[in-house]
C-alpha cells in the first residue's frame, strides 16, 4: 500500500468512527459536560459532607496509586468537597487540611463541627437567654438537623437537642439552609 492510499485509508476510518459516534451520542471529551475536568456530579461544589467510616484514608492525589498523606478517625466528621474526579473527591477540614478521598468514604448526611473557642451553650428555644439543653465544647461533632434565615439551627450532639447559633458552627455556609 502507497503512503497516500495509507493517508486516505486513515482520514476514511477516522471521518467513519466520527459519524458513528455523533450517530449514538458518543463523546470523545473527558471532562463532564460544562467542561470542568474537576467536577465528576452535578452536585453543588464547594459542599459540607461527612465522614461514612471510622477509619478514612486521605490521599495527595486523585487515586490509591497516591500516597497517603493522614488518616481521619472520626465517622460523621464535617469536611468539605472543594473539588471532584470521577470517583475521587478532594476534600478540606476544619483546619484548612486538604486531601482526596473515595467517594465511597464520604456521606450527605449533614454534621458540623462546634467552632474552636470556648464552650458553647446549647439552648432549648432558638433565642439567646432560652433554657440551656447542654454546654458543648469545641471541636464537639453535633447533627445538623435544620437551619434557617433567622441565623440559628437546631442540632443534635450526645443526644441532646437544642439550638445553637450558626456562627458557633463549622461545616455550614452562611446562607445555606437545611431542612
Amino acid at each position: 500500500m502507497t503512503n497516500k492510499t495509507s493517508n486516505m485509508a486513515f482520514l476514511a476510518i477516522l471521518a467513519l468512527s466520527v459519524v458513528i459516534m455523533a450517530v449514538f451520542g458518543i463523546s470523545y471529551a473527558a471532562s463532564p459536560p460544562g467542561g470542568d475536568a474537576f467536577r465528576s456530579t452535578a452536585f453543588p461544589l464547594p459542599r459540607f459532607v461527612s465522614l461514612s467510616s471510622e477509619e478514612v484514608f486521605v490521599r495527595s492525589g486523585p487515586g490509591s496509586r497516591y500516597p497517603v498523606k493522614y488518616v481521619y478517625r472520626k465517622k460523621g466528621l464535617p469536611v468539605e468537597v472543594i473539588l471532584e474526579y470521577e470517583v475521587w473527591r478532594k476534600i478540606r477540614d476544619f483546619e484548612g487540611e486538604t486531601g482526596w478521598v473515595h467517594q465511597s468514604l464520604i456521606s450527605g448526611k449533614r454534621t458540623g463541627m462546634v467552632k474552636d473557642g470556648k464552650n458553647i451553650t446549647l439552648f432549648q428555644k432558638p433565642k439567646e437567654g432560652s433554657r440551656k439543653a447542654a454546654v458543648l465544647e469545641p471541636r464537639v461533632i453535633i447533627g445538623l438537623d435544620k437551619c434557617g434565615d433567622s441565623g440559628w439551627c437546631e442540632v443534635s450532639a450526645a443526644g441532646y437537642k437544642g439550638w445553637l447559633e450558626r456562627d458557633q458552627i463549622w461545616g455550614i455556609y452562611e446562607k445555606e439552609k437545611i431542612e
